[in-house]
């Protein structure tokens, strides 16, 4: 699966970017060749469009976007889903409950564009420094 993508860095991450134009990339083969490529660029997420997913990708009860999805965490990669999901949403309640549940952590999210995973982004490193913080010693 050769894939043209963009590399960016966004709030201290580096992306790997999937254009929207290409073949599927809704199977669990196609995300270990992700991780692969993500890896060998040494990003720390992948951006995966909404279109390249299938609407397949979307009905939860066949276990594709579980499967899929298991492949990035198992492998430690971070997973942006971008663009509107809201066709497949609004005639499923488990996906909606999926999304928000996914989009509470910090490895898998599902984000309108590229503005909002720029925002989640600068969310995120913003929570991690606060986690790392210092000690600051006074005097007595």
């Amino acid at each position: 699966m050769e894939q043209e993508t963009t590399l960016h860095e966004l709030q201290g991450s580096r992306i790997l970017e999937y254009p929207v134009e290409g073949s599927p990339l809704g199977s669990a083969s196609s995300s270990l060749e992700m991780i692969g490529a993500a890896r060998s660029q040494r990003a720390e997420l992948v951006a995966i469009p909404v279109e390249r997913l299938g609407g397949e990708f979307f009905h939860l009860h066949n276990g594709i976007a579980g499967e899929v999805l298991q492949k990035f965490v198992t492998y430690q990669m971070r997973v942006a889903i971008v663009g509107d999901i809201s066709v497949h949403s609004h005639a499923s309640k488990a996906l909606r409950d999926f999304v928000v549940e996914c989009n509470r952590g910090s490895d898998l999210w599902f984000v309108r564009n590229f503005e909002e995973l720029t925002e989640r982004l600068h969310q995120f490193h913003s929570a991690t420094n606060h986690s790392h913080g210092s000690v600051v010693s006074g005097t007595a």
